[in-house]
């Protein structure tokens, strides 16, 4: 088991999509390919890891236009960071 744990930590890891959209569209492209069940137990594992980190990506994102529309529905604008 920790040969297992030492190699998820050392897989590299795809770069962040450069917006929400990209992020959503790959996310359901993975999402499609696990549930075929057509997928190696491998491939598998590696495209779900893909898709927690898609979806953290996407989450952070929507919670910054949350974030940013409260700011405007309490009448305060507020410089909005798209980090």
């Amino acid at each position: 088991m920790p040969k297992a744990a030492a190699s998820k930590t050392s897989a590299p890891t795809a770069a962040l999509p450069a917006s929400y959209e990209a992020a959503l569209q790959e996310l359901e492209q993975l999402i499609a390919q696990i549930e075929s069940g057509q997928l190696p137990l491998e491939q598998m594992l590696t495209g779900y890891q893909r898709a927690a980190e898609l979806l953290n990506f996407c989450r952070s994102k929507l919670d910054a236009v949350q974030e940013q529309v409260k700011v405007l529905d309490e009448g305060t604008l507020a410089p909005w960071s798209q980090d």
